[in-house]
């Protein structure tokens, strides 16, 4: 069975091109555009893991993954946070919300991205 995994990300060409990548690497892929969409498509798509932005319309990453820790089901989800805030300007809470990863896209190719995804994964 293929690994799925949800983009949250509110730039429409950054969510294709990381779909693109991950579904010829073999994973089954779900992208959402904001925070509350995030947390639909986890109820319905089920993930192993979710690469996240941050700055979104709607709800936050951060606030997305406050309420998805808080259920039941999204304890044991994977999450990588990739957003270009670096993690100095990160908000403080995503210490203590079980951040598997936290990287900056600006700095991190797509190939690098699907290698720290296979790290997270193993």
């Amino acid at each position: 069975m293929k690994t799925k995994i949800l983009i949250v990300e509110d730039e429409h060409p950054i969510a294709e091109m990381y779909r693109f990548k991950l579904e010829n690497e073999g994973y089954l892929v779900g992208v959402a555009h904001d925070g509350q969409q995030g947390l639909d498509k986890v109820e319905e798509f089920g993930p192993s893991l979710i690469l996240l932005d941050l700055k979104m319309p709607v709800m936050s990453g951060d606030e997305m993954l406050e309420k998805l820790r808080s259920k039941d089901g999204g304890v044991g989800i994977k999450v990588i946070v990739l957003t270009n805030i670096s993690k100095d300007e990160a908000p403080p809470i995503l210490r203590f919300l079980n951040v598997d990863r936290y990287v900056v896209k600006a700095h991190h190719t797509p190939k690098q991205i699907v290698g720290i995804i296979e790290e997270v994964l193993a």
